[in-house]
């Protein structure tokens, strides 16, 4: 797909971009072959593949859960407005 400069400037416009005249043909050319590689991407064949949440078969090292710091919730909460129940109270922003 080639974009002329309409298009160009239809989308600078809806994505509040400011183009100078003269670099319209340079953005008409590359946003032209990043639609060109998606296209190309479209026509690959994925049918049998399985998604995966990583590209690499491995699995993630976690660390032990161990509480790793003292509760200090009443230190913090001495500089607040207000405080109930261990929580902070906010005033209400919706009626």
């Amino acid at each position: 797909m080639s974009l002329n400069k309409d298009d160009v400037v239809k989308i600078a416009h809806l994505a509040r971009l400011a183009i100078d005249e003269q670099s319209i043909p340079a953005y008409a050319q590359n946003l032209s072959d990043i639609l060109a590689f998606v296209e190309q991407m479209d026509r690959v064949e994925v049918g049998g593949t399985l998604p995966m949440a990583h590209p690499l078969d491995m699995a993630q090292r976690l660390r032990a859960d161990e509480v790793s710091e003292s509760d200090q919730r009443a230190l913090l909460q001495q500089g607040a407005p207000a405080v109930e129940a261990g929580l902070y109270l906010v005033p209400k922003v919706i009626d």
